[in-house]
């Protein structure tokens, strides 16, 4: 049986940590940043967890990892 392939969209937006929950960047990141004061940019920039009902979704774009 051949290998599995990966969703390539989820392969880049979403990593693994080391106990096994799934990582993601925040959005809104990307323009119209002037209006955006600088306390929700530097939120912006930090990672945070996926949801838990996009866990399972995820998991199953993500069979290798």
């Amino acid at each position: 049986m051949p290998k599995m392939k990966s969703n390539r969209g989820a392969a880049k937006r979403f990593r693994r940590t080391g106990s096994g929950k799934l990582v993601r960047m925040r959005a809104n990141k990307s323009h119209m940043l002037t209006k955006k004061n600088k306390k929700r940019k530097r939120r912006l920039r930090s990672s945070t967890l996926a949801s838990k009902s996009d866990v399972a979704r995820v998991r199953r774009m993500l069979p290798g990892s």
